[in-house]
């Protein structure tokens, strides 16, 4: 198994692609000498290689890290609401290869059917790799306790076994598209460097996390996030889930459709998007009131849990450029006094909808680190 040391280092040159190994070895804390033996290992293992960096003025010339051409890579895989997308991705998160983007028909109460077409196509991918796949991040769009899917209701899906995708996979990370959104935005997009990021993905529903240092707090079994079943909505609307009164039910598609008039739509996200484009007073001012359900909410829980910032994701980001001013007024009113002089910044997701796929492949890659060998 790889050591500590040489573990860092890996984990160093993933989240800095490029970077130089003096770089590196200042960041992991040991001199040139040892970080000379470190790369010499983890490149005899085929985990990383080295190039010369550029010129860099004076000074003794130094290499750049980088993947190994025959280095290990992690199958990422995110299902949507109507939608699936896979992605094969290298240490550093660049993508060399992926697969999907396609409708999933008639996938409503049939994901038995859909995890096996699907299984299919994820072979043939992995094939072409020859081996140098070993592990994969599922990203859905529901409820995941311990690894497994309890309930997808936007899909139908409930109690599905998601290892049929790779039976006997090395390693398998599930979770869900707004918590693994919100990984991939600590790592790779808005809230990189920050101690402590709340992410907030509004969807066919509204999920979430608190990320703390680059990991995200699941809570005990995986359920942590749902915050879009907190009761903060006004209305005595039925949630999917069952109960009265969630955020998320307040946010959506749906809740446009309610304010408008119109019947349901069977798309509630490129309703949404449809209704936010559309530039009429009316669909303008439904927007501006779910923006400023979106704004109070957020204010809710920057109170309760104190992070250093707030990204926002899927829909979340269309309200907040359609309506910024009645988000962040229900935003700043609803933040307790002290805060408001310097409250935290909401910010825009940077990685958009290929939050959850990049996700998957960061969660894949955390649960690989222990299993790489030297």
């Amino acid at each position: 198994m790889i050591g500590t040391r040489a573990s860092e280092l890996l984990r160093v040159v993933h989240e800095n692609p490029d970077i130089t190994r003096a770089d590196a070895a200042r960041t992991v804390g040991i001199g040139t000498g040892a970080a000379t033996e470190l790369v010499a290992r983890l490149t005899a293992a085929e985990l990383i290689s080295e190039r010369p960096a550029g010129p860099a003025g004076r000074g003794r010339p130094t290499t750049v890290l980088q993947p190994h051409p025959r280095g290990p890579l992690v199958l990422a895989v995110a299902f949507a609401h109507e939608t699936w997308r896979a992605e094969v991705v290298q240490l550093g998160g660049q993508v060399v290869a992926c697969d999907g983007d396609e409708q999933m028909a008639g996938a409503y109460g049939d994901g038995e059917r859909i995890l096996h077409e699907v299984q299919g196509r994820l072979t043939k991918l992995r094939r072409r790799f020859r081996g140098r796949i070993r592990g994969m991040g599922v990203s859905v769009p529901g409820l995941v306790a311990m690894d497994r899917l309890i309930e997808a209701s936007t899909l139908g899906w409930s109690g599905l076994d998601l290892n049929v995708l790779w039976p006997k996979a090395p390693v398998m990370a599930v979770g869900n598209d707004a918590t693994f959104a919100a990984s991939a935005e600590s790592r790779r997009g808005a809230a990189v460097g920050a101690a402590v990021a709340l992410h907030i993905r509004v969807d066919a529903g509204l999920g979430g996390a608190l990320v703390e240092s680059g990991r995200v707090l699941t809570g005990a079994v995986g359920l942590g996030g749902e915050f879009g079943h907190v009761p903060f909505a006004g209305d005595d609307v039925e949630c999917p889930c069952g109960a009265r009164g969630c955020w998320g039910a307040s946010l959506d598609g749906f809740a446009l459709a309610r304010l408008l008039g119109q019947p349901v739509p069977a798309d509630p996200v490129s309703y949404a998007r449809r209704v936010v484009a559309s530039g009429g007073r009316t669909e303008r001012q439904a927007v501006e009131l779910v923006a400023g359900r979106l704004g109070r909410g957020i204010a809710g829980l920057v109170n309760a849990v104190d992070p250093e910032l707030v990204t926002v994701g899927g829909l979340g980001v269309d309200y907040l450029n359609a309506a910024s001013r009645a988000l962040d007024d229900a935003y700043l009113a609803g933040l307790m006094a002290f805060r408001r002089a310097d409250p935290p910044p909401v910010l825009a997701a940077q990685l958009l909808e290929g939050g959850p796929v990049a996700g998957a492949a960061e969660e894949a890659w955390t649960r690989l680190w222990p299993l790489l060998p030297t």
